[in-house]
Order: structure tokens, then sequence, then C-alpha cells
């Protein structure tokens, strides 16, 4: 029997960590930090390195690496939220590559950190390799690559299906873009790696205290409250239970599904040997990864939006998500049918109206925030912690130059609107993506028509 939620598959070997100690009434601080997850981990580690002597608190409502941080994908990878080319014509050219060289770098910098610091969260870097399936997704992906090829900075390379076969067995692939900089990762071995880590730094860690509202220098939970020069909101998905954000990100779901252990004679038969991210260009996007202890990980979006930006307790997932991603494994690899599928997972992402993450500070209010990655936060985190610490401290550095931040994004839609568009926005996606499988040769006008309404182009 396929286990159903547990938070997510990455806890089982350890088992879910017990919760440090709440917050136990009012305290203060130089910075409070709300959400400890991969963000507010990383804001926290640049700050206590570049100032040993600030006090330090993370208010987290469950315990640390509860949300997107220890559900997600393992994917290591150099993306800029939304694209480049929409910050072309804001900030040019020059600055916009110097943005992608931080991301390929930042990659790096995550897994030099983590082996500094004694954290084996299972990294290989062996790049990303997204797939095209029929001759739609082939003509999209070829679109792709001609953009890519306009900045070298990302490194990526067209891959024929014969080169793509001789890296994965993957069933109908007519082609692929490989770019080098990404990694598997284990997400919860790196986020509690982490909380241990800034903890040892002297960071407070306060679990099981939720956060209820966040305003200038005061941080308002269910255990007391928190007074702080400055108040980081790093929530990311759950951003819409804080008073007054209902409408900032929206969150989004993304489910998954883990084989068992394979056997090597399947791993023969599959390669993946130097163990590459896997994603293909469906409009209702898959992502997949071959796991240290050798099974197959695969998320797609499922239910992408529960009405009034609810989210669930424990990352159950609904069972007609965990049949189409069991399809989905079987339909690109068909040697893993007789495999059983041991445990399925959902999490939630924040989504801005305008699909591209944010970090900034205001300074007159002591507010920070960081967060709105759609799915890119493995990689965007430990550059927004570095961001954070340059601007809470007063730095005049590349970082804060870059075109994230700082930016005003307008508000999501009031319900039932907001429910009705992004339902509406996904059964579209679907329908051009079964339509693509099984007549069209070119995107599907659904999905262009999809794309224009959501803001994703």
């Amino acid at each position: 029997m396929t286990t159903n939620g547990d938070v997510s598959f990455w806890y089982t070997q350890s088992g879910l960590p017990a919760c440090r100690a709440a917050l136990d009434g009012d305290t203060t601080s130089d910075v409070a930090i709300v959400g400890a997850g991969y963000t507010g981990l990383w804001a926290a580690y640049y700050l206590k390195k570049a100032r040993p002597d600030l006090r330090i608190a993370i208010l987290e409502s469950r315990f640390a690496g509860f949300g997107a941080s220890g559900r997600n994908g393992g994917w290591l990878t150099n993306s800029i939220t939304g694209g480049r080319d929409q910050y072309l014509k804001s900030h040019g050219r020059d600055v916009v590559a110097r943005f992608q060289r931080l991301l390929n770098h930042t990659v790096d910098e995550v897994i030099a950190i983590a082996a500094a610091e004694g954290i084996d969260a299972g990294f290989h870097k062996g790049g990303e390799l997204n797939v095209a399936r029929n001759p739609a997704q082939l003509a999209r992906l070829r679109s792709l690559a001609s953009a890519e090829a306009k900045w070298p900075e990302s490194g990526a390379t067209l891959l024929s299906a014969q080169q793509t076969d001789e890296r994965v067995g993957i069933s109908g692939v007519l082609g692929s873009l490989h770019q080098p900089h990404a990694a598997r990762i284990h997400p919860a071995k790196l986020v509690r790696g982490l909380a241990r880590t800034v903890e040892k730094l002297g960071v407070r860690i306060y679990e099981d205290t939720k956060v209820t509202e966040i305003r200038p220098h005061l941080a308002t939970t269910d255990k007391g409250d928190v007074q702080a020069a400055y108040i980081l909101r790093a929530t990311e998905g759950f951003t819409a239970n804080l008073r007054g954000f209902h409408r900032q990100w929206l969150p989004m779901n993304s489910s998954m599904i883990v084989t068992e252990p394979l056997s090597d004679g399947i791993w023969e038969e599959l390669g993946w040997s130097n163990l590459e991210l896997v994603g293909d260009m469906a409009h209702a996007y898959m992502y997949a990864q071959r796991t240290t202890d050798n099974r197959i990980a695969l998320g797609g979006r499922g239910v992408p939006y529960r009405f009034g930006s609810a989210i669930d307790s424990d990352g159950s997932t609904h069972p007609s998500t965990i049949l189409k991603l069991t399809a989905l494994l079987h339909d690109m690899f068909p040697a893993t049918r007789q495999s059983k599928v041991e445990h399925a997972w959902s999490g939630v992402l924040g989504v801005p109206r305008d699909w591209k993450a944010t970090v900034g500070l205001d300074r007159s209010t002591g507010l920070g925030w960081a967060g709105g990655y759609v799915g890119t936060g493995v990689t965007a985190t430990n550059l927004a912690g570095r961001t954070l610490r340059d601007l809470l401290l007063g730095a005049d550095s590349e970082l804060t130059a870059m075109p994230w931040v700082n930016r005003t994004v307008r508000k999501w839609e009031m319900e039932p609107a907001r429910w009705i568009a992004v339902s509406a926005l996904y059964r579209a996606y679907y329908a051009a993506d079964r339509a693509e499988n099984s007549r069209l040769n070119s995107t599907s006008w659904v999905a262009k028509t999809a794309d224009l309404i959501s803001g994703r182009t």
C-alpha cells in the first residue's frame, strides 16, 4: 500500500523530527525570521557569519523543513524564476547576464557550504535534462534551445534523441536540452543540516510557534510577541496564512511519488548513471530525480490550487493525482511498471501574480521578505539569503542591484475569481497536453492563451 502524506518521503529514513522548544512568552531580538525553511535558514546563516553579535530568532509554526524545503523534488538548479527576458527592458542585458551567472555560482555555493559544514545531502551535479516526447514539445524544445543560445551564460546544449537515450532511457524521447548547472539533492537532509548549523552559530529556532501577524518591528505569535529591529518574512507557500497577506502569493500545490528501490537490472535498462535531473516540455510539466537510494522520485501538478488558498496539514495528495503520476512514471520509464510506488505526498510553492520571485527590505519599517520562487527555490533561497544579509547590513553589493530586489508585485484576485481562473488555466494546460500527445505538431492555441492570461509570458 502506498503511503500518502506523512509530510514527505524524504523523512522516512530518519523519521519526522521532534519539535524544538516553542517560544515561551514575549521576547526581543535584533532580527526575527518567520519561517524555518531554506530561505530563513540561509538568511540566518549568512547574517550570523557576517555579524556574530546579532541576536537572531527564527519562528516556525511546525518544525524546520515542514514546508516546501522538506517536500520538494531535490532540484538544485540555476533557473531565473519567470525567465530572463522579462528583466531585459528594465535592467538591460549585462545585469540579467550577471544575475544568471550568480545563480550558476549559487549551485556550487550550496554544495560548498554544505561540505564545509558537514551536511551530507546527497549532492550530485549531473545537470538538468529537459526532454521532448511529441512533435509539439520538440518544436518548443528547439525554440527554447535557440533562445538559450543567445545566453551562453546558461551553458545549455541541444541533444538528439540518440544522445538523450545514451544518458537516460526515456520512452518516446525525441530530443532534450541539457544544462550543466544543476545537482540532485536530498531535500530534508539539507534543511535539517542547515537548522543544526545555524543553531551552533547561536541562532534561536522556536518551533511549534505560529506567527499570525507581521507589523513593523513586531511578529505576533500564538506563544507571545517578538520585537525586533528587522522582521524577515520567509514563509513562501504559507504566506497566505498571515493576516494581511492572503492575496500576496498564491499557494500552488505540487505532488510527488517515489518508487521502491529499483533493481540493478532496471537501472541497466534505464541508464541514468550521471544522475541528471529530468523534466519535460509539457505544459503541466513533470520533474524527476534518481534518489540516493536508487529510486525514482517524480512530481507534477495534480490538483494545482485549493479554494481560499487552503493548505494541507500533512502532505497528503489526492488519490487521482497518485494515479496520474504513476501512469506518467510507467509511460516514461516502462521498466518500472512492475515496481511498487511506495510513497506519495504534496507541498505548496509560492506564486506571485507575475510569476517572478522577489527579495527586499523596507528599512523604514524593518520588514523584509523573500520568496515567490514558483518551484525554483532550492537554489534561489541561498541567493536570497545572501541578498537579505546585504540589504539588512546596508552593504552596497552587486546582489542588491539584481532585478528581483525590491520589486512591486500586484496582488492576486479575490475569491472566487482566483480559484476559478487557476482551475480553468490548468484544465487548459492538461487539455493542451492531451491534444499535443494525440495529434498536434505545434503548441496548442489553448496553452498559448492560458500563458497570456496567467501572466507566464
